[in-house]
């Protein structure tokens, strides 16, 4: 019996980079034997047991066949005589699919640190295109490792088309779909998984509300880039940038889809995308069941974005309808969160990332101004029900008022 560290653990310790989580993979070993030692079993496709004294994970080496379709579509068998190198083989990529004992000792059957040190993301076997989930996790490293240099291997981009038009991909569900989609998001460069999506062309196929945006034109006075699709990427980036959290993220990525429906005679001009928009939002929402502040966040990012960009010039009534729709008296996070992604929609816009955003301070100030407004005075009149609403409502409208016209001054 042996015991490997695997994956990402060896992957990332020879990159130099801080090791999170640690995969082992035990050799020579049964499920009896692992048992009698006092380990605990747990998952139920394939046997991985918990060591009874840390809780740390260890697998038995295990061999795969492909059985059906889909992420889940594979037979697992494990034994003492799966080999380490039979192991290792089944895995995505290279760089991950080496091991090492307690004394460092590796094991690199299938050049993995090769391709670590030539920054190629490679497929390991053919077996690879057996596996849908493998095209979001190739993107989701290119994303993360983007910045150290690394690029997908043309073969391994090869396998990655055939396996966005064979159909597997619509075989995925939802919850690892976006496992893989929010773990991307929040990665250094998130604007390069969806660039790797498209290349494959895996995002016509997963998202094409987001592939629609490629090539349609916006005004250029104000957008530089241009072209929809890169404006998308460009405020996926900046959100990355200033380390947005991933509500903001996912609202960004979809907060312009409504451009994709604009017919071509009225380019670049796209009138009430922010309206059009709403139902492919809320398509994709549902497609991969996103969080629910997620998806909020969205819909209200792609309804309102354009009045955050045009807040100082926005009437006082209309601002407090803006803010009764975010409920910024009981949910001012969701408001914050709502100016984070229209400053990254202002900023992500070629040779304008490093403007300033006033609308910012202005709607927390309109929101702050709102919030003060007391209620007791109206309790005290003996207003409630509906008429203490509406007083309330007057009561902070004059507010917003006031706090435009000084504002503003």
């Amino acid at each position: 019996m042996q015991v490997y560290k695997v994956g990402g653990a060896v992957r990332d310790r020879l990159l130099g980079l801080p090791v999170t989580d640690v995969d082992r993979v035990v050799v020579g070993a049964s499920t009896e034997e692992m048992l009698a030692k006092g380990f605990r079993p747990v998952g139920a496709d394939f046997p991985v047991f918990l060591d009874p004294k840390t809780g740390e994970e260890y697998a038995l080496a295990r061999t795969e066949r492909k059985s059906g379709r889909g992420y889940g579509g594979f037979t697992f068998y494990a034994s003492p005589e799966v080999t380490l190198e039979e192991d290792l083989i089944r895995r995505d990529l290279t760089i991950n699919a080496m091991a090492e004992d307690d004394q460092l000792n590796l094991t690199d059957p299938y050049h993995g640190q090769r391709d670590l040190e030539a920054r190629i993301l490679r497929h390991v076997s053919p077996a690879f295109a057996e596996d849908p989930l493998r095209v979001l996790r190739v993107a989701r490293f290119a994303a993360r490792y983007a910045g150290l240099g690394f690029t997908v291997a043309d073969e391994t981009m090869d396998l990655m088309r055939q396996l966005s038009e064979s159909g597997e991909l619509q075989a995925l569900t939802a919850e690892r779909s976006w496992k893989e989609i929010s773990r991307a998001l929040m990665e250094d460069r998130p604007q390069v998984f969806i660039q790797v999506l498209r290349d494959c062309g895996a995002l016509k196929e997963l998202m094409p509300e987001v592939d629609a945006l490629f090539g349609v034109p916006q005004p250029e006075t104000h957008h530089p880039e241009i072209d929809t699709g890169l404006h998308t990427l460009s405020v996926l980036e900046q959100s990355s940038l200033h380390k947005q959290p991933l509500t903001v993220r996912w609202a960004c990525l979809l907060h312009d889809l409504g451009k994709g429906l604009t017919p071509e005679e009225e380019w670049p001009r796209h009138i009430a995308h922010e309206h059009t928009g709403l139902k492919l939002i809320k398509a994709v929402n549902e497609r991969f069941k996103a969080p629910k502040d997620c998806q909020e966040l969205a819909l209200l990012v792609g309804q309102y974005h354009t009045h955050g960009h045009r807040a100082l010039e926005l009437k006082a009534s209309t601002l407090l309808e803006l803010l009764q729709s975010f409920d910024v008296y009981r949910r001012p996070q969701r408001f914050e969160e709502f100016i984070a992604a229209c400053e990254m929609d202002a900023r992500g816009r070629k040779g304008l990332e490093q403007r300033s955003y006033p609308q910012a301070d202005y709607l927390r100030g309109a929101a702050k101004a709102a919030r003060e407004v007391a209620v007791q005075p109206l309790l005290e009149q003996g207003l409630k029900g509906p008429e203490l609403g509406e007083a309330l409502k007057r009561e902070r409208l004059k507010a917003l008022k006031a706090y435009k016209e000084a504002a503003t001054a």
